[in-house]
């Protein structure tokens, strides 16, 4: 058993291990994959990927990648098989069973898109190392390669231009990122859409990023967060990275083949 698995974690994994219907729901980038400069070169490192397949075979165990990503851009990075459940956007775009579970944005709403992508590419064209990544309601603005000087610069721009020229925005920010949406939607609710779809007696859901702590606050007694990494979290355990995440999903996933066995 891993160091990493301290006694209370290890008690809090045996209990929900033995749940009739378990929710995994994952963050993938932080969570299962260290960060990389470019997005999509993104992967969950082996351990990790290992434990996640040991737990989709499993029955009355639902797998769910939750992600601010892009749907397409959540489907590359993880393989995922068709029996994945994903969740892109922060809640926006939804894959279930048969298709995609997510309203598709209304005229205005599109017009709305148009207008920020307009404001944000104009905010940025000078500033370097920094882009937009196109989602289907909205934009994340992307800094991770700019200075310290410039990705606050972005920032405080984007924003700025943002809020003055589109009011109702969601805006979100992230490592090295800041995302700005034409429609509300966060990981809270998608936990909860995917407890409710899944039929599920508990979930576990592990996150690294301030977008993660919507799914973290609703998240009950029978259930476990694990917050990966550093910073201010409502989770009730905390882990150093991807590599000691591994280690806790392949002890859940060695109590869960015990408690189904």
């Amino acid at each position: 058993m891993s160091t990493d698995v301290t006694p209370a974690l290890r008690d809090a994994l045996r209990a929900i291990a033995g749940v009739p219907r378990l929710l995994m729901a994952l963050d993938f980038d932080g969570t299962l994959a260290p960060e990389v400069d470019s997005p999509e070169d993104a992967r969950a490192i082996p351990a990790a990927q290992a434990a996640v397949e040991r737990l989709l075979a499993l029955p009355e165990t639902r797998l769910a990648f939750i992600s601010g990503r892009a749907l397409g851009s959540l489907q590359h990075v993880t393989g995922a098989t068709p029996e994945t459940l994903l969740v892109g956007s922060h809640g926006v775009e939804y894959r279930l069973d048969a298709d995609g579970d997510g309203d598709p944005l209304e005229p205005h709403e599109l017009e709305r898109v148009q207008v920020l992508h307009d404001v944000l590419e104009a905010a940025v064209a000078d500033i370097d190392q920094v882009w937009l990544e196109h989602k289907p309601a909205g934009f994340a603005v992307h800094s991770r390669l700019a200075t310290p000087d410039d990705a606050q610069r972005a920032q405080r721009e984007t924003r700025a231009r943002a809020e003055e020229r589109l009011d109702g925005l969601t805006v979100r920010g992230g490592k090295n990122v800041l995302e700005f949406s034409v429609r509300s939607a966060n990981k809270g609710e998608a936990v909860e859409h995917l407890r409710r779809y899944t039929h599920a007696d508990a979930v576990f859901f592990a996150g690294d990023d301030v977008t993660d702590e919507d799914a973290f606050r609703v998240l009950g007694d029978a259930d476990l967060g694990l917050k990966s990494g550093p910073g201010d979290t409502a989770a009730s355990f905390r882990v150093g990275g991807p590599d000691e995440v591994a280690h806790v999903l392949d002890e859940l996933a060695t109590l869960r083949e015990a408690a189904r066995a």
